[in-house]
């Protein structure tokens, strides 16, 4: 039988565009030290650690968890590294939840870490080149990566073809107005690389066309950062939470996909995103959710483009396929609506430091379900090419 698992610690650095004054090194001990701190434990007492770290070029080593794990404290344990794109932070949790439940390990370091600017193309004198170039290896390095794939042009292949399936959909003047409320709610987040950038919604209108549809002010931004949690088992979690008095956050449900790559027939559906479709249904499945409308009160996702934010709001379930505008024309996710959607103000204000990025949404949800007395949260994690990969878990309180 397998043992419930939850969160009893978590910590965040900032997130920045740059951090000049740390290597990702530092960044993973200064979140660390906040997670084992959080939950009155010593790194001693972890038994394994999980790392998510997304791209070698990024940290410019092949191996960039060998380092890490010795400095942290955890020499002579286990340490796996996962890389999944985008999703990597989520299918960190998701691995280190399943050793957990499997009763490998009492307790558990997950920790994900980007220090993205390091990766600098000296020709130009900026990071911006190399790190597109980077990113660009993770798609089809023998088609598309020579001829300039992107990561905002793969996701505006899905977003596209949606918008083909439902036009009246996805809306600018929607999309615009759900870029300015994540910039209202960032405020509240200390960390957040963006904290102080509040726009409106004809400023999100009027910057500049990056690629069709996505404006400047819809899309995410390069971070550098570090997040991680304390993971427990069953009995340990409930010693530990008697210790420091936060309750439990339960992780009750996880669910994963990984979709084909490449778009056709009995490939990739270009109008839908059936990663996030399957991979939370079967989250919902394992935690004995029916009916996610009247179930989840939180949803931290990951915003890499708004228009996508919207697509996987439908996927989960919680507005229909094309009626996604409905999180605002009906007020699901406004002030006091149904939802409370990247209450962090998500990876497009607070920021996108890869592997840390999902990892983060998780510290998130978990302060807001203890700080506001909610009952669920869903926590997504998305990424590679065309949104090919998804993972997700459900979180309870109480």
């Amino acid at each position: 039988m397998s043992k419930r698992v939850g969160i009893v610690g978590a910590g965040v650095t900032p997130f920045k565009g740059t951090w000049r004054e740390k290597t990702f090194y530092e960044l993973a001990q200064m979140a660390t030290r906040e997670a084992v701190k959080d939950a009155r434990i010593e790194i001693r007492d972890v038994d394994a650690a999980f790392y998510g770290i997304y791209n070698d070029i990024f940290e410019r080593t092949a191996i960039p968890e060998h380092a890490i794990h010795g400095l942290l404290g955890m020499q002579n344990k286990f340490g796996i590294r996962i890389t999944t794109g985008g999703a990597t932070g989520a299918y960190t949790m998701s691995a280190a939840h399943a050793y957990l439940a499997a009763g490998r390990f009492k307790t558990a370091l997950v920790l994900g870490v980007e220090k993205a600017t390091d990766c600098f193309d000296f020709s130009s004198m900026s990071a911006t080149p190399e790190v597109i170039k980077s990113i660009g290896w993770s798609g089809d390095s023998f088609f598309e990566q020579p001829i300039g794939w992107s990561a905002s042009d793969s996701y505006a292949e899905v977003v596209l073809g949606y918008m083909d399936e439902h036009p009246g959909d996805l809306k600018p003047e929607i999309t615009a107005r759900i870029s300015a409320q994540l910039s209202q709610q960032v405020r509240g987040n200390t960390y957040a690389q963006r904290q102080f950038d509040q726009v409106t919604p004809e400023e999100v209108m009027n910057s500049r066309l990056v690629v069709y549809p996505f404006k400047e002010l819809e899309i995410c931004v390069y971070s550098e950062g570090a997040a991680a949690l304390i993971l427990a088992e069953e009995e340990t979690a409930e010693a530990i939470s008697g210790n420091t008095g936060i309750p439990v956050i339960w992780i009750t449900g996880v669910g994963e996909a990984n979709e084909h790559s490449f778009a056709g027939k009995n490939q990739k559906d270009m109008s839908r995103i059936m990663s996030d479709y399957y991979a939370s249904h079967r989250a919902y499945e394992m935690a004995g959710i029916k009916e996610p409308t009247k179930s989840i009160d939180i949803v931290e996702l990951h915003d890499a483009f708004v228009h996508q934010l919207e697509m996987s709001m439908a996927e989960f379930g919680l507005v229909p396929l094309g009626k996604a505008d409905s999180l605002i024309e009906d007020g699901l996710m406004m002030p006091g609506g149904r939802y409370l959607v990247n209450p962090c103000g998500g990876l497009i204000y607070c920021g996108h430091a890869v592997g840390a990025s999902n990892i983060m949404s998780a510290w998130s949800a978990r302060n807001e379900l203890i700080r506001r007395d909610l009952k669920t949260a869903l926590v997504h994690g998305t990424g590679s090419t065309i949104a090919q990969y998804t993972a997700c878990m459900v979180f309870e309180h109480g």
